[in-house]
């Protein structure tokens, strides 16, 4: 059974009116009725470039955003179908890593009461157990337990990251959004942070969901990964389908701009995005509709879906 169904989520915008005479412009659709799950142990990975609605996707599944229509399911039990269902005993089971490591800290609290907040909403501990479980957290995600005193600004940015990862894992929850828990981080500091995600997944046995705009991490960290635009997928299916065999034009012209070292490597790359620009142009109804939006996912192989012109089920 998977651990996170995600069935025809939509999330829609009001926008304003310009004034009362004016009818009120349509909703802007962030995420138009996608589809995905999520299986005990695995690391999902939502791409896509700013606008995308991936971010929108995690914050609607968490409760955070409001979902117009769609039913997400965790672990067997409705969250929510049309209307948000009793949250109470799912809220400790689903987490978040947010993406700047200094905005979701309160700068105002120490790092006791920051990684304490949700012992204290769920656990009844007293002042020493409280105290002794944040330093194993600290322990746990490779910081000094002296450190539950100090405040926010007294860390660098991958120190601050841990400290919200430990707050993140305080419960022993089954599920973390991480949302671009790395990009706001130097490249070596990513990779230390990136390694010790991976390290704490097998340690408690967490799925992750894991949002990026960048595909060389989600290759690094996924087993799926569904490709957003628009608000809706143009391409799901495991990393060695998407990476390996890409289908969909926005998924190639993705892996097409991945950054290359090697001189030879460089212009070989400038001929293939030459040669799928020029697809781009000649093929574009194939891939998109008249509103330039992507045409619902259709089945290739195994778990790979791509949308197309053709009509098709959602993965």
């Amino acid at each position: 059974m998977a651990l996170l169904e995600v069935q025809d989520l939509k999330v829609y915008f009001q926008r304003r009116r310009a004034s009362l005479f004016v009818p009120r412009p349509a909703p802007m659709k962030a995420v138009d009725g996608i589809s995905f799950t999520i299986e005990p142990g695995e690391t999902y990975g939502l791409v896509g470039e700013s606008g995308s609605g991936k971010t929108t996707t995690g914050r609607a599944i968490i409760g955070l955003y409001p979902a117009t229509s769609g039913t997400i399911i965790f672990n067997g039990q409705p969250l929510f179908d049309g209307a948000w269902k009793q949250r109470g005993g799912f809220n400790r089971d689903i987490q978040m890593i947010f993406q700047d490591p200094y905005s979701s800290l309160n700068p105002k609290k120490r790092v006791l009461d920051i990684i304490a907040e949700p012992l204290r909403n769920y656990e009844r501990l007293s002042p020493s157990e409280e105290r002794a479980a944040v330093q194993q957290l600290l322990e746990q995600v490779g910081l000094n337990t002296d450190s539950i005193y100090k405040y926010p600004h007294e860390f660098s940015g991958g120190q601050r990251q841990r400290i919200g990862i430990a707050r993140a894992i305080a419960l022993r929850p089954k599920l973390i959004i991480a949302d671009e828990p790395v990009s706001a981080l130097d490249l070596s500091v990513q990779a230390q942070v990136l390694n010790f995600l991976k390290d704490i997944q097998t340690e408690l046995g967490l799925s992750y969901l894991f949002i990026s705009h960048d595909l060389g991490i989600i290759k690094h960290m996924c087993d799926r990964i569904g490709i957003m635009y628009r608000g809706r997928y143009v391409e799901q299916g495991s990393a060695s389908e998407l990476f390996e065999q890409p289908e969909h034009i926005y998924t190639k012209r993705l892996l097409a701009a991945i950054p290359v070292h090697e001189p030879a490597e460089r212009e070989r790359r400038a001929e293939q995005r030459a040669a799928i620009q020029a697809e781009y142009e000649h093929a574009y109804d194939r891939y998109f509709d008249s509103d330039g939006l992507a045409y619902p996912l259709r089945h290739l192989s195994g778990t790979h879906y791509a949308a197309s012109h053709r009509a098709g089920g959602s993965g």
